[in-house]
């Protein structure tokens, strides 16, 4: 289970490598989605997919509406995790 900003940062960056092909070294937190690491719209649902299997939680797109840069990824499952 994912519980810490530490152990989400790196799963993600896993995954985001696996998914999209970006180095594992770039996924940082301040790493803006589009900017940085090319991850338009489309891999940002694909994503929010993978992280339901990966949380366990339905995540709602509107969580996702403000994510621009890594960090908020990272806040927005933090959120979800934090959800009963």
């Amino acid at each position: 289970m994912l519980s810490n900003k530490d152990e989400i940062l790196q799963k993600l960056a896993e995954i985001m490598a696996e998914m999209f092909e970006v180095d594992e070294e770039d996924v940082k937190e301040d790493a803006h989605l589009s900017d940085d690491l090319d991850i338009d719209s489309i891999d940002a649902i694909d994503l929010i997919v993978r992280l339901k299997e990966l949380t366990g939680k339905k995540i709602a797109p509107e969580e996702f509406k403000s994510v621009r840069t890594v960090g908020d990824v990272v806040k927005a499952i933090q959120k979800v995790m934090a959800k009963q």
